[in-house]
């Protein structure tokens, strides 16, 4: 990756008049942003639809977009909804957190509208969008109809003929159910044809995509459910494990993520098609892929189903270079970034190194304890890596020093500053001036917001993934400092 900075935020954290950010208007201003405060990347998280408790980590699909972000005003420009219309319904209760009870109540509602208006319009491109994204399009339409039918219950609460997907019975679901089969399809082709032009005006202004690939999908997802035999299940469709991590310093339990595990004896069989098919879906999206628990590929941790904790969990060895050995035959050079965060054995760092994929740093992490020789001091950072603060994960700088004090203690030892506000400063220029090749940073830590502005606490149910920014955040003189040490260190 070239020598360059950038921001992580997600589409879901910019501003907008309709509850949550969009791929429209304030989208292109964030990309303008960054290029006048001469940045090179946008990071965000995982752009796919949102369920049950918001996360994006845990989607309906994997490939599809989330039509949550599709850009209101575009369809009014385009005839498909009047301004009117979608000012009648409620869209936020305060525009600096993202009510998602509202969006989900709203933006389906008024899509509707747009669909019963559009599908006639867009039928010939929406035929070519079907044709290049049939791999996974119409399982998501169907499932997401069946969801609808069977009152957005788990799929494997449905009846065990569209459990097994019976193909009379499913075929009998479509001719009743195409309209709303349609719509779903309309609004993916929306959301990707807004998507690719916002994409494109990155691409226009040099502003490179950072995405990201979560290791493990849902399980009450399409994927799932259209391709059972890839992942581990009983013959009640459950799951026989699931995903998490061992206890750790953080957790005396560990981690419990409940995602099912994949059948890679099965995927094998067919050199890893499924996968294929996601790394090539991901790679015309992004610039870069970040994978998420990239030391999951190499071995994973897995918890018996019904097990309430991640105590009584075993590792299992991953795909591995066998896998990585086949995308890349596959695909080239992969633009990959490895979130080589948790336990990391050394078998984890040759397979990284391997394909020389970047891995991350994250400066706070440094400061549990005053170890010169901590790999997460920038000036231990090799050039092949990713510098941070904190990600999404962790708290934003000004929270981390209220709620941190011995860490906050050990910074102030190490930098000689006195307060939060000259070791921030100090951080900054430390991170900066690193060897590392990016540095990407929270939105938060240049905006110097507090605990009221975190993504996401891991482990927690309640808050997540709602932080937003607003109209006034866009103003340039909150991001000279930024500037400065950009030029400063030649990553302009």
């Amino acid at each position: 990756m070239e020598r360059g900075s950038g921001i992580l935020l997600h589409i879901s954290s910019l501003p907008s008049n309709y509850g949550i950010g969009t791929f429209g208007k304030e989208a292109y201003c964030f990309i303008r942003l960054l290029k006048k405060t001469k940045q090179k990347y946008w990071q965000f998280l995982p752009l796919s639809p949102t369920g049950y408790k918001d996360s994006p980590y845990q989607s309906f699909s994997t490939f599809a977009l989330n039509p949550y972000f599709i850009d209101l005003d575009d369809l009014i420009q385009n005839q498909l909804l009047k301004q009117e219309e979608v000012d009648a319904l409620t869209w936020y209760q305060t525009k600096d957190r993202v009510d998602y009870g509202l969006i989900y109540e709203n933006k389906e509602k008024i899509l509707w509208l747009a669909y019963q208006r559009g599908y006639a319009k867009y039928q010939k491109m929406i035929q070519i969008f079907m044709r290049k994204n049939q791999f996974w399009l119409e399982d998501y339409a169907l499932f997401m109809a069946l969801k609808k039918y069977f009152h957005q219950q788990p799929w494997t609460q449905w009846e065990i003929d569209y459990k097994i997907k019976k193909k009379n019975v499913i075929h009998r679901f479509q001719e009743e159910n195409q309209d709303w089969i349609q719509f779903y399809i309309f609004c993916q082709f929306i959301a990707f044809k807004q998507y690719q032009k916002l994409k494109n005006f990155a691409k226009a202004n040099k502003i490179q995509l950072i995405g990201d690939c979560p290791i493990y999908v849902n399980f009450d997802s399409c994927d799932v459910w259209a391709n059972q035999r890839l992942f581990l299940l009983d013959t009640q469709y459950y799951p026989t494990l699931v995903a998490g991590v061992p206890p750790d310093y953080f957790s005396k339990t560990g981690q419990l993520w409940g995602n099912p595990i994949y059948n890679y004896e099965q995927m094998k069989k067919d050199d890893y098609h499924w996968w294929t098919l996601r790394f090539q879906h991901l790679l015309k999206l992004y610039d870069y892929v970040r994978l998420d628990h990239f030391r999951g590929f190499e071995a994973y941790y897995a918890i018996p189903f019904k097990e309430t904790t991640a105590l009584h969990g075993k590792w299992y060895a991953g795909p591995g270079k066998t896998f990585f050995d086949l995308m890349t035959q596959k695909f080239g050079q992969t633009p990959f970034i490895a979130e080589d965060l948790g336990i990391i054995t050394d078998s984890v760092q040759l397979l990284k190194d391997r394909y020389h994929f970047p891995g991350l740093k994250i400066l706070l992490f440094a400061f549990d304890s005053l170890d010169e020789k901590h790999p997460y001091l920038p000036k231990n950072y090799e050039k092949n890596c990713i510098g941070y603060i904190g990600t999404h994960d962790n708290s934003p700088f000004f929270e981390y020093v209220k709620q941190n004090q011995n860490g906050f203690l050990n910074m102030k030892k190490y930098y000689q500053t006195v307060d939060e506000n000259t070791t921030y400063e100090a951080i900054m220029d430390d991170l900066f001036a690193s060897d590392a090749n990016v540095i990407i940073l929270q939105i938060q830590d240049i905006l110097k917001q507090d605990e009221k502005s975190r993504m996401n606490v891991p482990g927690s149910d309640q808050g997540n993934w709602q932080y937003r920014i607003t109209h006034n955040d866009f103003d340039f003189k909150k991001y000279e400092f930024i500037v400065k040490l950009t030029i400063k260190h030649q990553r302009d």
